[in-house]
């Protein structure tokens, strides 16, 4: 409960964070051209019967702007006057067009106002990456430096990589970190380099793989070896049970032979997919218990038994952190450096998401659709500054592609409309605005709820 709360908190404040600037940016240009902001509210204040559905909400004297915060914390809005928005505020559309309206103003200062909000997303986005750059540095192990080499799937070694190849780079360039963007750049990439057994062997790729496969199959593409060495115990786990001990090594599990710690974890993974299919307590033990085959360290014989995993699909071991042992890699950066550093790695990211866009639209990719909780899990289950800039950061630049794609109800779709009418001189009329809201609401709530079912279906174990 206390690791829930943790990322709650952390998920609140960042979205509250953006959403706050975001709509400052449109407020900002607003105010810039003499537009009228009628209301500026944090989350939405959604009412309920004779409750308006604010928690608190004030007007400054000599001021046309109500500011508040709702109760619904689903983003927030700007009511700019003269504009058809969420809001479907017809009534004001009706009346002659005032010179302080959202209308009345020229098509580049409303093009500015819409796109005011994507805009402050996107630079502090790159200011705060720069600002983590110049606090904490940048550490890291670079790839090249983990001398026990990756483990590989079968997918990847009809390719031509082995187990412990050291991973070097590809026609993109070396490689940096483990991350995305190196499943990224294997998926694009004609060739590959890797260290195997002291020397270099470059690999043939088809340029095209798909790169959802690459990360959704069991086992994945490519990880980081990690022996199956115990490292320590859980007392009274299902491991300390069996007799399992620091040192010990995992030769078989479940009748597999097991030559790495990725190969124990896939089959827990396995097992939780087919816990979900147990109709009764008696199903769920069968599946949970299965024959394991350890060793001693020093020892000269294997000792086998059959182990109850946990409901949670728990050991209760943890191998040895071999990653931990590899060379790290840290760069300071001064202020003025700090910048340059910060927008390259900015632009780096924002050119990840939007290349990895085009899964979406597949069936698989749909399914990898994420709600709020998906997002609240990516943030650290202890209070992390250094991460929580991170991931705000992060969090900051898809709220700023998302925006400004074209759909209607979305700052993207007003400024598609705007472009129409400097492009064509005329204006798209008052009833095709409204309706397109409608139809731009409409996707939006419909990718809500299956992005938050996927959610749902995640943590029932259905996907």
């Amino acid at each position: 409960m206390e690791i829930f709360l943790i990322r709650l908190l952390q998920f609140i404040l960042a979205i509250s964070l953006l959403v706050l600037l975001h709509e400052g940016g449109h407020m900002f240009f607003s105010k810039l051209f003499g537009v009228r902001v009628e209301k500026f509210f944090i989350f939405f204040d959604v009412g309920i019967g004779k409750w308006k559905g604010s928690l608190f909400h004030f007007k400054p004297k000599n001021s046309d702007t109500e500011y508040g915060m709702g109760w619904l914390p689903l983003g927030g809005y700007c009511k700019i006057a003269g504009m058809i928005d969420e809001s479907f505020d017809t009534e004001q559309m009706k009346k002659p067009a005032e010179p302080w309206e959202f209308r009345s103003k020229p098509a580049w200062q409303r093009l500015l106002i819409m796109t005011g909000g994507v805009l402050v997303n996107f630079l502090l986005a790159l200011f705060i990456y720069s600002m983590v750059l110049f606090y904490w540095g940048e550490t890291y192990t670079k790839v090249s430096d983990m001398t026990q080499g990756m483990v590989f799937n079968t997918e990847a070694k009809k390719l031509g990589f082995q187990d412990h190849d050291i991973l070097l780079g590809t026609d993109k360039g070396p490689f940096k970190e483990f991350d995305a963007d190196l499943y990224r750049d294997i998926s694009e990439a004609l060739w590959c380099d890797v260290m195997r057994g002291g020397r270099k062997v470059r690999i043939s790729l088809p340029g095209d793989i798909n790169l959802l496969d690459m990360l959704k199959s069991t086992p994945q593409f490519v990880r980081p070896y990690i022996p199956a060495t115990v490292e320590d115990v859980v007392p009274g786990s299902p491991a300390d049970k069996i007799g399992i001990r620091k040192g010990d090594r995992i030769l078989s599990f479940n009748g597999k032979a097991i030559t790495s710690h990725s190969d124990f974890t896939d089959i827990l993974k396995l097992k939780s997919q087919d816990l979900n299919k147990g109709m009764t307590r008696q199903d769920s033990i069968d599946i949970l218990t299965m024959p394991i085959v350890f060793q001693h360290a020093g020892a000269a014989k294997a000792d086998s038994a059959m182990v109850t995993l946990t409901d949670s699909i728990k050991i209760g071991y943890r191998p040895v952190n071999v990653l931990a042992s590899y060379k790290q890699t840290h760069i300071s950066y001064g202020f003025l450096e700090s910048f340059p550093a910060g927008v390259k790695y900015g632009v780096n990211v924002l050119g990840g998401y939007v290349s990895d866009m085009r899964y979406v639209f597949s069936a698989d990719g749909a399914k990898s659709l994420g709600g709020f909780g998906a997002i609240g899990s990516l943030f650290p289950p202890t209070w992390d500054w250094h991460m929580f800039w991170m991931m705000t950061a992060f969090l900051s630049i898809i709220l700023a592609f998302m925006n400004i794609l074209p759909i209607p109800a979305l700052d993207g779709g007003h400024v598609l409309f705007l472009l129409y009418e400097m492009i064509t001189r005329r204006k798209p009329s008052e009833t095709f605005m409204i309706r397109a809201e409608y139809v731009g609401i409409g996707i939006l709530l419909l990718l809500m709820v299956v992005a938050n079912l996927n959610d749902i279906l995640r943590w029932l174990g259905y996907m």
